[in-house]
């Protein structure tokens, strides 16, 4: 029987399984901030952006999806978090903006800014986006500052049932150390999946490019272990924000998070795995030279332990909006969703998810029927 509490912690898992794929899709982003690093001439910057170019469509896509999910399902959410955290939404907007923009005009007849500014914009996008959403993911682990009063409803002169207090507007998650890590951590995971996405898509003949990749990936990925160890340690050290169960009060538990992951054995397992499938995945890159498949491994690993990290943000009673002015207006699973009626009729429209994955899968092997190379970009009359 489908009630509400089965509804609202199922349509979390969708929602963190969304957030996951994301997160996999950001390696678009990762390798646009390395476009500089890796190319040294106009052709292989050009075959870069044209790997990449390939995909960037479905990171978009999947943000939309993601964004749209959670205003469906927990609606209370949406409306503070993209109302009061304006200024960090407004700038991802903008980032992204500019994502479109260079690729649709990078290349095109009288470009008067020159294919190298739109390239310096995809770099911005590669660079902000990647840690802007890092952070404000991780304040579901370290709360935010908003205040929630659902009896304003009642006054018709000024309706607003939440109110950030910050004038920052959401960009002073960026700068929380721990909120920051987890910037930091998306931002070197998505250029680690960005150079295992290209050693897979680069034609081999390309050895002098694959070899800048292989070493920028040693370093990326280096760097990327010990920040996502940083984080997930310092979380599961911390204070989390649980619930009561009979009474939805907010407390602060001391190591709330690994609980969650440690009483949810099913979950704990699947992070174990998909951590191991990451590491798994940049190793036999590292160590093994004519394996091209890390990707594969470290991209559904990633899917998987993204899920895991944001299913113990709001599973086993826990606040996975903290209000740390006022623990609450805190937002839960139980406060924050929408009615029975509404999660019920898009439990059955959540029913189309996996056609929409298997269109995704048979566009994406369609764009990749070859490995890429200079003469084929150069080719192309479509190219970026």
């Amino acid at each position: 029987m489908m009630t509400l509490s089965f509804l609202q912690n199922y349509w979390w898992f969708i929602v963190s399984l969304l957030g996951g794929i994301l997160v996999f899709l950001l390696f678009v982003q990762g390798g646009q901030s390395l476009i500089f690093q890796l190319a040294k001439n106009t052709d292989e910057r050009k075959l870069l952006v044209n790997v990449l170019g390939r995909k960037w469509g479905f990171t978009y896509t999947t943000l939309a999806t993601f964004g749209g999910g959670f205003f469906a399902s927990f609606p209370l959410f949406y409306s503070t978090s993209f109302s009061g955290a304006i200024y960090v939404w407004m700038l991802l907007l903008l980032c992204f903006v500019l994502q479109a923009v260079s690729y649709e005009y990078m290349d095109k007849p009288g470009n008067i800014f020159g294919a190298k500014t739109y390239q310096i914009f995809l770099f911005i996008n590669g660079l902000l986006a990647t840690v802007l959403i890092g952070t404000a993911v991780a304040t579901f682990y370290t709360g935010s500052d908003f205040t929630v009063n659902k009896i304003n409803l009642t006054d018709l002169g000024a309706p607003t049932v939440s109110v950030w207090n910050s004038a920052w507007h959401g960009i002073e998650a960026a700068f929380n150390v721990h909120n920051l890590c987890l910037g930091v951590t998306i931002f070197f995971l998505a250029r680690t999946l960005a150079l295992l996405y290209f050693i897979n898509r680069i034609s081999a003949k390309h050895e002098t490019i694959l070899a800048r990749v292989r070493k920028q990936l040693w370093i990326n990925a280096i760097i990327f272990v010990v920040f996502f160890l940083a984080f997930v340690i310092w979380t599961f050290l911390s204070k989390g924000f649980a619930v009561n169960p009979d009474t939805q009060e907010v407390f602060m538990q001391p190591f709330k998070y690994f609980l969650n992951l440690w009483q949810m054995p099913v979950v704990l397992i699947f992070f174990l795995l998909g951590v191991v499938a990451v590491l798994y995945g940049i190793g036999i890159t590292l160590f093994c030279k004519g394996n091209r498949r890390g990707i594969w491994f470290a991209g559904v690993g990633t899917v998987v332990t993204v899920a895991c990290l944001l299913l113990i943000a709001g599973w086993n009673n826990t606040a996975f909006y903290p209000a740390t002015p006022d623990l609450q207006s805190s937002l839960t699973l139980k406060n924050a969703s929408s009615s029975l009626t509404t999660l019920k009729t898009m439990f059955f429209v959540s029913f189309l998810v996996p056609f929409v994955l298997a269109y995704i899968f048979w566009a994406w092997r369609v764009l990749e029927k070859k490995q890429t190379d200079i003469a084929e970009v150069k080719s192309e009359e479509d190219d970026y």
